[in-house]
Protein backbone atom coordinates (compact mmCIF):
# COMPACT_ATOMS: atom_id res chain seq x y z
CA UNK A 1 0.00 0.00 0.00
CA UNK A 2 1.22 3.49 -0.92
CA UNK A 3 1.27 6.28 1.73
CA UNK A 4 -1.34 9.04 0.81
CA UNK A 5 0.36 12.20 1.26
CA UNK A 6 -1.80 14.99 2.37
CA UNK A 7 -1.09 18.03 0.10
CA UNK A 8 -3.89 20.44 1.30
CA UNK A 9 -2.13 21.71 5.22
CA UNK A 10 0.39 23.64 6.71
CA UNK A 11 4.20 22.95 6.85
CA UNK A 12 7.63 23.52 8.05
CA UNK A 13 10.69 24.07 5.74
CA UNK A 14 11.92 20.84 6.86
CA UNK A 15 8.53 18.91 6.49
CA UNK A 16 7.83 20.61 2.92
CA UNK A 17 11.22 18.92 1.74
CA UNK A 18 10.67 15.38 3.54
CA UNK A 19 7.13 15.47 1.86
CA UNK A 20 8.25 16.65 -1.39
CA UNK A 21 10.64 13.21 -1.26
CA UNK A 22 8.78 11.15 0.53
CA UNK A 23 5.82 11.79 -2.06
CA UNK A 24 8.11 11.17 -5.10
CA UNK A 25 9.46 8.39 -3.43
CA UNK A 26 5.91 6.68 -2.99
CA UNK A 27 4.56 7.70 -5.86
CA UNK A 28 7.56 7.29 -8.41
CA UNK A 29 6.09 4.61 -11.10
CA UNK A 30 2.80 6.76 -11.58
CA UNK A 31 4.06 9.90 -11.35
CA UNK A 32 7.10 9.72 -13.74
CA UNK A 33 5.56 7.29 -15.95
CA UNK A 34 2.48 9.64 -16.33
CA UNK A 35 4.77 12.77 -17.32
CA UNK A 36 6.99 10.50 -20.31
CA UNK A 37 3.91 9.42 -21.43
CA UNK A 38 2.94 13.03 -21.97
CA UNK A 39 6.06 15.03 -22.19
CA UNK A 40 8.14 12.30 -23.13
CA UNK A 41 8.17 12.99 -26.89
CA UNK A 42 9.05 16.90 -26.36
CA UNK A 43 11.87 15.49 -24.18
CA UNK A 44 12.85 12.93 -26.99
CA UNK A 45 12.89 16.12 -29.68
CA UNK A 46 14.43 18.67 -27.63
CA UNK A 47 17.73 15.74 -27.05
CA UNK A 48 17.95 14.81 -30.42
CA UNK A 49 18.16 18.09 -31.55
CA UNK A 50 20.73 18.95 -28.79
CA UNK A 51 23.06 15.71 -29.67
CA UNK A 52 22.84 17.69 -33.84
CA UNK A 53 23.79 21.40 -32.35
CA UNK A 54 26.75 19.78 -30.75
CA UNK A 55 27.38 17.62 -33.86
CA UNK A 56 27.39 20.79 -35.98
CA UNK A 57 28.93 23.25 -33.25
CA UNK A 58 32.01 19.89 -33.90
CA UNK A 59 31.79 20.84 -37.88
CA UNK A 60 31.90 24.25 -37.09
CA UNK A 61 35.36 24.03 -36.47
CA UNK A 62 35.95 21.29 -39.07
CA UNK A 63 34.85 23.86 -41.42
CA UNK A 64 36.97 26.57 -40.18
CA UNK A 65 40.20 24.82 -40.59
CA UNK A 66 39.14 23.91 -44.20
CA UNK A 67 38.59 20.43 -44.06
CA UNK A 68 36.17 18.60 -46.02
CA UNK A 69 32.61 18.08 -44.93
CA UNK A 70 29.95 18.74 -47.10
CA UNK A 71 26.80 17.93 -44.72
CA UNK A 72 27.63 20.86 -42.63
CA UNK A 73 26.07 23.92 -43.37
CA UNK A 74 25.18 27.13 -40.97
CA UNK A 75 21.78 26.92 -42.13
CA UNK A 76 21.75 23.16 -40.72
CA UNK A 77 23.35 24.12 -37.26
CA UNK A 78 20.23 27.20 -37.36
CA UNK A 79 17.62 24.93 -38.26
CA UNK A 80 18.84 22.85 -35.50
CA UNK A 81 19.50 25.78 -32.68
CA UNK A 82 15.83 26.50 -34.10
CA UNK A 83 14.08 23.27 -33.25
CA UNK A 84 16.15 23.20 -29.88
CA UNK A 85 15.25 26.02 -29.08
CA UNK A 86 11.38 25.55 -29.10
CA UNK A 87 11.45 21.97 -28.17
CA UNK A 88 12.90 23.09 -24.63
CA UNK A 89 10.48 25.36 -24.05
CA UNK A 90 7.69 22.84 -24.89
CA UNK A 91 9.40 20.25 -22.65
CA UNK A 92 9.67 22.53 -19.85
CA UNK A 93 6.25 23.95 -20.20
CA UNK A 94 4.21 20.54 -20.66
CA UNK A 95 6.23 18.63 -17.87
CA UNK A 96 5.53 22.07 -15.76
CA UNK A 97 1.96 21.39 -16.69
CA UNK A 98 2.16 17.75 -16.14
CA UNK A 99 3.12 17.90 -12.67
CA UNK A 100 0.60 20.35 -11.32
CA UNK A 101 -2.45 18.26 -12.84
CA UNK A 102 -0.81 14.69 -12.05
CA UNK A 103 -1.25 16.47 -7.88
CA UNK A 104 -4.22 17.84 -8.70
CA UNK A 105 -5.53 14.95 -9.58
CA UNK A 106 -4.01 12.95 -6.46
CA UNK A 107 -4.94 15.44 -4.01
CA UNK A 108 -8.21 15.53 -5.31
CA UNK A 109 -9.46 11.90 -5.64
CA UNK A 110 -7.30 10.89 -1.97
CA UNK A 111 -4.25 9.33 -4.26
CA UNK A 112 -5.81 7.51 -7.10
CA UNK A 113 -4.73 9.90 -10.20
CA UNK A 114 -6.69 9.90 -13.42
CA UNK A 115 -4.26 9.50 -16.59
CA UNK A 116 -6.79 10.50 -19.30
CA UNK A 117 -7.79 13.84 -17.47
CA UNK A 118 -4.37 14.64 -16.56
CA UNK A 119 -3.83 14.67 -20.20
CA UNK A 120 -6.86 16.12 -21.41
CA UNK A 121 -5.73 19.10 -19.05
CA UNK A 122 -2.19 19.56 -19.84
CA UNK A 123 -3.06 19.97 -23.45
CA UNK A 124 -6.38 21.88 -22.70
CA UNK A 125 -4.33 24.48 -20.87
CA UNK A 126 -1.09 24.18 -23.08
CA UNK A 127 -0.98 28.27 -24.28
CA UNK A 128 -2.36 29.33 -20.55
CA UNK A 129 1.00 28.37 -19.18
CA UNK A 130 3.14 29.59 -22.30
CA UNK A 131 1.26 33.15 -21.97
CA UNK A 132 2.27 32.61 -17.98
CA UNK A 133 5.83 31.65 -18.46
CA UNK A 134 6.04 34.64 -20.88
CA UNK A 135 4.93 36.96 -18.28
CA UNK A 136 7.32 35.47 -15.21
CA UNK A 137 9.84 35.13 -17.77
CA UNK A 138 9.99 39.01 -18.81
CA UNK A 139 9.59 39.93 -15.68
CA UNK A 140 12.40 38.15 -14.06
CA UNK A 141 14.80 39.01 -16.85
CA UNK A 142 13.46 42.83 -16.11
CA UNK A 143 14.15 42.50 -12.33
CA UNK A 144 17.59 40.34 -12.60
CA UNK A 145 18.78 43.84 -15.06
CA UNK A 146 17.54 46.41 -12.61
CA UNK A 147 20.63 45.43 -9.81
CA UNK A 148 19.75 41.57 -9.78
CA UNK A 149 17.73 42.26 -6.60
CA UNK A 150 14.27 42.85 -7.81
CA UNK A 151 14.95 39.33 -9.68
CA UNK A 152 15.75 37.75 -6.43
CA UNK A 153 12.53 39.20 -4.83
CA UNK A 154 10.17 38.49 -7.63
CA UNK A 155 11.73 34.39 -8.53
CA UNK A 156 9.55 33.50 -5.28
CA UNK A 157 6.46 34.95 -6.14
CA UNK A 158 6.39 34.19 -9.54
CA UNK A 159 7.44 30.50 -9.12
CA UNK A 160 3.82 30.22 -7.67
CA UNK A 161 2.13 31.84 -10.08
CA UNK A 162 2.14 28.57 -12.13
CA UNK A 163 0.05 26.59 -8.85
CA UNK A 164 -2.21 29.69 -8.34
CA UNK A 165 -3.47 28.92 -12.15
CA UNK A 166 -4.30 25.62 -11.90
CA UNK A 167 -5.73 24.90 -7.68
CA UNK A 168 -7.33 28.49 -7.77
CA UNK A 169 -8.86 28.03 -11.33
CA UNK A 170 -7.50 31.64 -12.24
CA UNK A 171 -7.11 33.37 -15.42
CA UNK A 172 -2.83 34.43 -16.51
CA UNK A 173 -3.29 37.83 -15.36
CA UNK A 174 -5.13 36.69 -12.48
CA UNK A 175 -2.87 33.79 -10.97
CA UNK A 176 0.14 36.65 -11.96
CA UNK A 177 -1.35 38.90 -9.46
CA UNK A 178 -2.38 36.93 -6.89
CA UNK A 179 0.93 35.41 -6.47
CA UNK A 180 1.61 38.50 -4.32
CA UNK A 181 -1.07 38.46 -1.91
CA UNK A 182 -0.45 34.97 -1.68
CA UNK A 183 3.17 35.15 -0.29
CA UNK A 184 2.86 38.26 1.68
CA UNK A 185 4.67 37.73 5.17
CA UNK A 186 5.90 35.01 3.88
CA UNK A 187 8.38 35.78 1.43
CA UNK A 188 11.47 35.23 3.50
CA UNK A 189 10.62 31.55 4.70
CA UNK A 190 9.22 30.62 0.84
CA UNK A 191 12.59 31.91 -0.50
CA UNK A 192 14.17 29.62 1.92
CA UNK A 193 12.49 26.47 1.01
CA UNK A 194 13.35 27.23 -2.69
CA UNK A 195 16.95 28.22 -2.03
CA UNK A 196 17.55 24.98 -0.15
CA UNK A 197 16.02 22.34 -2.94
CA UNK A 198 17.82 24.55 -5.58
CA UNK A 199 21.11 23.78 -3.67
CA UNK A 200 19.87 19.90 -3.53
CA UNK A 201 19.01 19.97 -6.99
CA UNK A 202 21.87 21.95 -8.22
CA UNK A 203 24.51 19.48 -6.08
CA UNK A 204 22.46 16.55 -7.74
CA UNK A 205 22.63 18.03 -11.71
CA UNK A 206 26.47 18.69 -11.08
CA UNK A 207 26.93 15.10 -10.52
CA UNK A 208 25.80 13.85 -13.61
CA UNK A 209 28.06 16.48 -15.17
CA UNK A 210 30.87 14.80 -13.55
CA UNK A 211 31.34 12.31 -16.14
CA UNK A 212 31.23 14.57 -18.72
CA UNK A 213 34.05 17.13 -17.14
CA UNK A 214 36.26 13.78 -16.85
CA UNK A 215 36.07 12.97 -20.27
CA UNK A 216 36.75 16.74 -21.58
CA UNK A 217 39.56 17.17 -19.57
CA UNK A 218 41.48 13.33 -20.76
CA UNK A 219 40.06 14.25 -24.28
CA UNK A 220 41.63 18.11 -23.84
CA UNK A 221 45.07 16.26 -22.44
CA UNK A 222 45.04 13.81 -25.45
CA UNK A 223 44.44 16.56 -28.44
CA UNK A 224 47.28 19.00 -26.27
CA UNK A 225 49.70 18.09 -28.93
CA UNK A 226 47.92 19.09 -31.37
CA UNK A 227 49.53 21.82 -33.50
CA UNK A 228 46.41 24.13 -34.50
CA UNK A 229 44.38 25.28 -31.63
CA UNK A 230 40.87 24.99 -33.73
CA UNK A 231 41.62 21.76 -35.01
CA UNK A 232 42.07 20.54 -31.59
CA UNK A 233 38.89 21.72 -30.68
CA UNK A 234 36.71 20.47 -33.33
CA UNK A 235 38.25 16.93 -32.00
CA UNK A 236 36.37 17.33 -28.35
CA UNK A 237 32.71 17.47 -30.13
CA UNK A 238 32.78 13.18 -30.82
CA UNK A 239 29.91 10.57 -30.06
CA UNK A 240 30.81 9.71 -26.63
CA UNK A 241 31.34 13.83 -25.50
CA UNK A 242 27.72 14.45 -27.55
CA UNK A 243 25.98 11.17 -25.35
CA UNK A 244 27.38 12.57 -22.13
CA UNK A 245 26.16 15.93 -22.38
CA UNK A 246 22.46 14.77 -23.87
CA UNK A 247 22.63 12.67 -20.72
CA UNK A 248 23.45 15.06 -18.50
CA UNK A 249 20.80 17.39 -19.84
CA UNK A 250 18.06 14.88 -19.74
CA UNK A 251 19.02 13.88 -16.00
CA UNK A 252 18.98 17.81 -15.03
CA UNK A 253 15.58 18.10 -16.74
CA UNK A 254 14.05 15.35 -14.98
CA UNK A 255 15.74 16.90 -11.57
CA UNK A 256 13.92 19.90 -12.06
CA UNK A 257 10.56 18.16 -11.47
CA UNK A 258 12.12 17.93 -7.90
CA UNK A 259 11.74 22.22 -7.71
CA UNK A 260 8.18 21.56 -9.45
CA UNK A 261 6.56 19.17 -6.52
CA UNK A 262 8.49 21.43 -3.91
CA UNK A 263 7.10 24.28 -5.01
CA UNK A 264 3.33 22.78 -4.98
CA UNK A 265 3.87 22.02 -1.14
CA UNK A 266 4.96 25.32 -0.21
CA UNK A 267 2.14 26.99 -2.78
CA UNK A 268 -0.65 24.65 -0.50
CA UNK A 269 1.44 25.77 2.86
CA UNK A 270 0.81 29.77 2.01
CA UNK A 271 -3.06 28.42 0.94
CA UNK A 272 -3.94 27.10 4.28
CA UNK A 273 -2.25 29.97 6.39
CA UNK A 274 -4.36 32.56 4.39
CA UNK A 275 -7.59 30.46 3.08
CA UNK A 276 -7.97 27.31 5.38
CA UNK A 277 -9.20 25.44 2.47
CA UNK A 278 -8.07 21.80 3.04
CA UNK A 279 -9.34 22.52 6.88
CA UNK A 280 -12.44 23.14 5.96
CA UNK A 281 -12.47 20.08 3.31
CA UNK A 282 -11.73 17.84 5.82
CA UNK A 283 -14.24 19.67 8.59
CA UNK A 284 -16.87 18.86 5.93
CA UNK A 285 -15.59 15.45 5.12
CA UNK A 286 -16.04 14.65 9.07
CA UNK A 287 -19.74 16.15 9.06
CA UNK A 288 -20.56 14.02 5.92
CA UNK A 289 -18.91 10.71 7.29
Amino acid sequence: MQQYIEFKKQRELGEILSDTFGFMRNQFKPFFGSILKIVGPYILVMLISLGFYYYFMGDMFSFAVETSNDFFSPIMMLLVGFIFFFSIIAAYVMAQAAVLFYIESYANNKGVINFDEIRKNVYANFWNFIGLGLLVGISLVVGFIFCFIPGIYLYPILALSFSVMVFNKKAVSEAYGYSFTLIKDNWWITFATFLIIGIIVGVASYAFSIPTYIYMFVKMGTLAGEMDPVAASSGLFDPIYILLNVFSVAMQFLLNIITLVAGVFIYFNLNEKKNFTGTYERIENLGKS
